[in-house]
């Protein structure tokens, strides 16, 4: 039986209400299968507008196979592209990040312009047509100081993403704000179980002693079902819808991606020991208003994010193997903040780093135990995993609907 049947039959006939069959997490054909299927045909967080502020800034990203390179071009238009040169297909951009009024090939000094078109490829034929050997565009979108790309040929609409996210973002400014401080860490476990993860608080109380001193553990802040029959986030939404912060729970039909503001618990306003705010400065003049708590935004396979009225904490995640998964965090302040004066770094991080590294010691001992020949698939709590499920059928359907064309509605837990 061919992989694309295996992993078909297999998800057709997965126990719902149950984590996936051992091969998902484990098995490098299914991975490869994952990058074609998902990674490399839809969209995909890659970094924010703030990173490459002016012409010639530019990093770099490696998305399974591709080394892409993102930069801002001479109009001030975000771009995205291929990081391989057109001459024999080095690297051009090696660096993480980085400005320059050029990108030059290291290897031959083929030289670009910041849009991609070849400038100069010296002792070529005379036939040689510089304007067929620019690098190759990559699909670029940027919404709300956040830049998503497609490595598909044809990339699916980004309008329906736009106009969900849109407005809950436009107030916060990022766009204008600044990376305080960038964290990179390695998972040893498959992208999903990081997801997984992610989507419930039912392991908090006992592995993050940090996050819930502000954040609440309820299943109705972290999952998809019972937000609006909550009073306390209710009143919430209620108090920051009438400031003109757009707060209810809004979720894509296809479930991949959604919106809304969550209360943190008590008298909280920030992820800090304390709860006190961590940045003195507002992260943006246009949302001075206090205790709005957190903006939940999530756009699978590749994002999460929270929102808050002093900085912004975003999460990228990066498949680098069948059981290696890269998660990037990156603190947002307002541009003009000054470290040691309006803030300090280690009050600023230590809510998200601890809790960084506490989530990759459970995903690495998830994968661990995975890898038994013991293992079989497992029940998750209705009550507590809601958010788990519905990651998982939304998985399941994406995959299903590619890999043989079905046209199956999502049956998204509600």
């Amino acid at each position: 039986m061919d992989i694309h049947s295996d992993v078909l039959r297999k998800l057709k006939n997965r126990r719902e209400g149950h984590s996936l069959e051992q091969a998902f997490y484990i098995d490098p054909d299914y991975y490869k299968l994952d990058l074609e299927t998902i990674w490399y045909r839809d969209w995909l967080f890659i970094g924010h507008d703030c990173e490459i502020p002016k012409s010639g800034n530019y990093f770099t990203v490696q998305v399974g196979d591709y080394p892409v390179v993102v930069t801002r071009d001479r109009t001030g238009t975000v771009r995205a592209l291929h990081n391989s040169c057109r001459h024999r297909g080095s690297r051009v951009c090696t660096q993480h990040k980085g400005s320059s009024a050029k990108l030059v090939c290291p290897y031959h000094q083929w030289t670009y312009e910041l849009d991609g078109s070849l400038l100069f490829a010296r002792h070529m034929a005379e036939d040689f047509d510089k304007t067929q050997h620019g690098l190759k565009q990559i699909h670029c979108q940027t919404v709300g100081g956040y830049i998503f790309i497609c490595l598909a040929d044809e990339a699916p609409d980004f309008a329906p993403f736009r106009n969900l996210v849109d407005p809950y973002l436009a107030r916060h400014r990022l766009g204008e704000t600044k990376v305080a401080f960038e964290s990179t860490i390695i998972e040893k476990g498959n992208w999903k179980l990081v997801w997984e993860n992610n989507r419930e608080c039912y392991h908090c109380a006992a592995n993050h002693p940090e996050l819930c001193r502000t954040y609440p553990e309820a299943p109705s802040a972290t999952g998809v079902q019972g937000a609006k029959d909550d009073p306390v986030i209710a009143e919430h939404w209620a108090k920051c819808e009438a400031a003109g912060l757009p707060s209810e729970f809004k979720i894509s039909p296809t479930g991949q991606f959604r919106a809304a503001r969550m209360p943190l618990i008590q008298d909280a306003e920030s992820y800090t020991m304390s709860g006190a705010r961590a940045v003195q400065r507002p992260l943006s003049s246009d949302v001075l208003e206090s205790h709005i708590g957190t903006l939940l935004l999530f756009h699978y396979p590749t994002t999460w994010n929270h929102v808050l009225a002093d900085h912004a904490i975003t999460f990228r995640v990066l498949p680098l193997g069948p059981e290696l998964t890269q998660v990037t965090t990156k603190w947002l302040v307002n541009k003009d903040a000054v470290e040691g004066v309006d803030y300090r770094l280690d009050e600023l991080t230590h809510v998200w780093t601890e809790t960084n590294d506490q989530d990759r010691r459970i995903v690495e001992e998830n994968a661990f135990g995975i890898r038994s020949p013991a293992y079989q698939p497992g029940p998750y709590s209705p009550e507590d995993e809601g958010g788990v499920m519905q990651f998982v059928e939304w998985y399941t359907n994406f995959m299903v609907e590619r890999l043989d064309g079905a046209k199956k509605p999502l049956s998204r837990v509600a």
